[in-house]
């Protein structure tokens, strides 16, 4: 293995793609096989370099003779080859995201995908994650969530995108750009309610770390006039579930059973309209008979 005098001199790994996650923050979050892997891989490759490099000199892992090559999104698809020929040569390749985990709102899934279909290893060695530090602290339920990523930049394609997410019975988990923070609270009080529940996370784990929760209202109020800056993760919490009339229910159920049982079908749409699951089950039961 290459890598000299190094506190992390191990076995080789085995050839494969190893999606290494790294500190969204603070350094020392990066876990101890991330570190593994990234002195013994056999090629390194991160979405920037530089922080790459910067990251394994504070953990005193050396680079050493081996290859370091920038894979970001603008050239991932013709470094995929690359790295691809290096695993089909018995090689193993680490990558990294500048900060947090690859794919998850940063680049990777080209290259993964292509390494899944030539047949080879793709595994990961997980670890720190915007998304999930701040469903952690956030203090909104945690049990069904979905991560929406980054909205459109642009306000009509932003108003959709909102409009879609609306509905979802979930917490929802967004990342934002400062510059366009008080845009999008806007919209989120016009689209998802203003007293819908949130808590704006900025710069999770550095040393301004800074948590805003209350109403959506209350956040955009705070916000108001600030000049915010760093990473920003909006965790929005779920919305009340829609009334609905019995004819809205009875188009609910009969979608449900053309796919479900009649007990499974009454306990779906008994959840989607906050309505009791016996009164649901004997409306299913009348429409499984028609």
């Amino acid at each position: 293995m290459a890598g000299g005098n190094s506190a992390y001199q191990l076995s080789p790994l085995a050839p494969g793609l190893y999606l290494v996650a790294t500190p969204i923050g603070t350094a020392r979050d990066i876990t101890l096989r991330a570190l593994d892997v990234l002195a013994s891989a056999d090629v390194l490759a991160a979405e920037d370099t530089r922080t790459l490099r910067h990251l394994m000199e504070i953990h005193g892992i050396p680079l050493g003779d081996r290859p370091l090559i920038a894979c970001h999104d603008h050239n991932e698809a013709q470094v995929s080859p690359r790295v691809l020929q290096a695993i089909a040569a018995g090689k193993s390749v680490a990558y990294a995201s500048e900060a947090g985990t690859p794919m998850v709102s940063d680049p990777g899934f080209p290259l993964a995908r292509a390494v899944i279909a030539e047949g080879l290893t793709v595994t990961s060695a997980p670890g720190p994650s915007a998304a999930i530090c701040a469903l952690t602290v956030a203090g909104l339920p945690t049990d069904r969530f979905l991560f929406a990523g980054f909205a459109p930049s642009q306000k009509s394609a932003r108003r959709s995108f909102l409009q879609e997410l609306a509905p979802i019975a979930s917490t929802l988990v967004l990342y934002e750009s400062p510059k366009r923070i008080n845009q999008i609270l806007e919209d989120c009080c016009e689209i998802l309610g203003e007293g819908r529940k949130m808590a704006l996370c900025r710069e999770l784990t550095k040393r301004f770390e800074e948590v805003i929760r209350g109403t959506v209202a209350e956040v955009r109020q705070v916000c108001a006039g600030r000049d915010l800056k760093g990473e920003i993760v909006l965790v929005i919490g779920r919305g009340e579930k829609a009334a609905a009339d019995a004819a809205t229910v009875e188009a609910a159920l009969d979608r449900a059973l053309a796919s479900m049982t009649v007990k499974d079908a009454a306990a779906a749409v008994a959840e989607a309209f906050n309505l009791p699951r016996r009164e649901v089950y004997q409306m299913a039961l009348a429409r499984g008979k028609a």
